[in-house]
């Protein structure tokens, strides 16, 4: 007498899929919902809702290394660098865009200075990665980083400028000003002229 095979195997032969430990599910979850948590966060606490999110990533002295989503179109970019300009023009308060202050020690100003790059691959906007940037120290990270920029805003304490795109040597031509462009570079109004004052156009 033949006792009948208990495997469980399926009629054609083949093995059922094991389901998914539930350590592994779990872990999968975590991960899942990590990323939620960071793009809801920088969703939900940008300034407005009429400026793509970000958050920050850096920010050493005077200069702020920010990200953005990899998928922020430089439609989306220009109209964060025009916000960062509205408020250097009218209040200089750049604390209501998560930006400390610069030149703490200076009692009148405390943003009289500032860069801010704009990065959508945020391990760019990392502190050693802006440090090194500064400093100068590293030719290859130097170079990557002006290459991997998506836009910059820069406020001084006679001019401001705005950009889209790396920062490429040589002057502009008509085949690199489909990625890389100037978008304003112009004088400051004097301070007690700010408040109020409608932005220039580029």
């Amino acid at each position: 007498m033949h006792e009948q095979d208990s495997s469980p195997t399926s009629p054609s032969g083949s093995q059922p899929k094991k389901p998914l430990d539930t350590v592994v599910k779990l872990a999968i979850g975590v991960l899942v919902g990590s990323f939620a948590l960071i793009w809801g966060g920088m969703y939900l606490s940008r300034p407005d809702r009429s400026i793509p999110p970000y958050s920050i990533g850096s920010q050493e002295d005077t200069s702020v290394a920010i990200h953005v989503p990899p998928w922020t179109s430089d439609g989306e970019i220009e109209t964060l660098i025009e916000r960062f300009r509205k408020v250097g023009r009218e209040t200089r308060n750049f604390g209501t865009m998560k930006v400390r202050p610069t030149t703490p020690d200076d009692p009148t100003e405390r943003y009289r200075r500032l860069t801010i790059y704009i990065f959508s691959l945020d391990a760019w906007a990392e502190p050693l990665m802006l440090h090194q940037y500064l400093t100068g120290e590293d030719l290859d990270v130097r170079d990557g980083f002006r290459k991997a920029l998506r836009g910059l805003y820069q406020l001084t304490e006679s001019e401001e400028e705005g950009r889209i795109g790396p920062i490429l040597e040589g002057p502009e031509t008509a085949a690199t000003q489909v990625y890389a462009r100037q978008l304003f570079k112009a004088p400051l109004s004097l301070p007690s002229d700010r408040v109020g004052e409608p932005a220039i156009a580029p």
